[in-house]
């Protein structure tokens, strides 16, 4: 994973009614300032190109802007951005051409099904939306093919809403966007999942409408968690996203955070108290072990045949508020591996959830990160088949 720079924090130029980073918003200063030679310094220690976020990165000034594509250039050749697309002009189309900067945009849906990225009226969010939309098309004329990152909720998900996002997304591929990230909801507080959280049923039957949707309708685009999971069953997690790696929360491995003045953070994600830790300067994984031994009625996951590929999924989201607990999206997240762990039984392969050698496998894993690592899930699996003694 690219180091994840935020010169601007998390200051945003919209208030998505669900967003993960709105403690520390609320706790921020109004006014943010940073030092470019600091960031610099910071991405060369990290040793690896990197990806501007927030908040909103679009906010940084363009002259900053092309300095910072610039040196990434320089360094790794390439660079990137994640933004919700609503501030994108030209000028910064010129940039990212000019830098071989990779773009991700941040939207929902069309329309109202983007209402909960909300920019302070119906009206202008609206307008924001039709604004990103808009910097979507104008990318792809530019020749830059965008990724995209869905969350899906009440407002674009639901019975009556979720044919309206289905369209959009076969426009997305008729277009010629090839990827896209699907969110599965964080619900942080009472009043979004009052207002945006769909049930554990409503999350499963629209994430399956989308797997079949990539599977049957869909000529180019692909969603990332479809593929990752099918993989992950398969024993091959080399790709797989942070949230199936055992993150430990108090050193994210997969974000190496730089802010303003070039100090090291943590992924958003796993800090939403409104105060930012310093972070660990190793890894530790008793958050995944414990979950293996604790059991499920207690917040664990002890006798779970997906462990070895869900390892409890991401500690920023479990089990109230605790990221000690498996993830509170688990029944979710369990009725997706056994939709495609199904699929795989049909296509008459064994996943690994029905393998003879899962307990050995799970035994091999668990030491590992009980000695302070964290192997590839496939290299276990592939000692493990390889080994005499199982």
């Amino acid at each position: 994973m690219p180091s994840e720079v935020r010169p601007l924090g998390v200051k945003c130029n919209i208030s998505c009614h669900y967003c993960y980073q709105a403690p520390i918003r609320s706790a921020e200063s109004r006014s943010k300032e940073y030092d470019l030679e600091k960031i610099k310094t910071a991405i060369e220690q990290n040793n690896q190109d990197f990806i501007l976020f927030g908040g909103e990165p679009l906010l940084v000034p363009k002259d900053d802007l092309e300095e910072l594509f610039s040196f990434g250039h320089k360094k790794y050749g390439k660079s990137s951005i994640q933004t919700n697309g609503v501030l994108l002009d030209g000028d910064h189309i010129d940039l990212f051409k000019k830098y071989n900067v990779g773009v991700g945009i941040s939207i929902d849906g069309p329309e109202q099904c983007n209402a909960a990225r909300w920019a302070g009226s119906e009206n202008k969010t609206l307008q924001a939306t039709a604004k990103t939309e808009a910097a979507i098309r104008a990318l792809v004329n530019a020749g830059i093919i965008p990724g995209i990152i869905t969350t899906i909720h009440k407002g674009n998900a639901s019975e009556s809403r979720l044919p309206v996002l289905i369209k959009w997304l076969i426009g997305l591929d008729e277009l010629g966007i090839t990827y896209a990230r699907i969110h599965v909801l964080e619900v942080d507080s009472e009043d979004v999942q009052v207002s945006l959280a769909l049930s554990p049923e409503e999350n499963v039957l629209a994430l399956i409408t989308l797997d079949e949707l990539e599977r049957t309708r869909l000529k180019g685009l692909k969603f990332d968690i479809f593929n990752e999971i099918e993989a992950l069953l398969q024993g091959n997690d080399k790709q797989a996203s942070c949230v199936w790696r055992a993150c430990d929360p108090l050193n994210t491995q997969a974000v190496k955070g730089i802010e303003g003045f070039g100090q090291t953070s943590n992924c958003g994600r796993t800090n939403k108290t409104g105060i930012e830790y310093i972070k660990a300067n190793s890894s530790s994984y008793e958050r995944v072990i414990a979950l293996y031994f604790t059991p499920q009625e207690y917040g664990g996951c002890k006798g779970c045949r997906f462990f070895l590929m869900c390892k409890g999924q991401c500690p920023g989201t479990g089990l109230n508020g605790d990221w000690r607990n498996r993830s509170s999206q688990c029944e979710v997240w369990f009725k997706l591996f056994e939709h495609i762990e199904a699929r795989l039984l049909g296509e008459g392969k064994t996943p690994l959830s029905r393998s003879p050698n899962r307990g050995a496998i799970e035994s091999r894993m668990v030491g590992a990160w009980q000695a302070g690592g964290n192997p590839l899930l496939q290299n276990i699996v592939s000692s493990t088949h390889q080994s005499p003694t199982v």
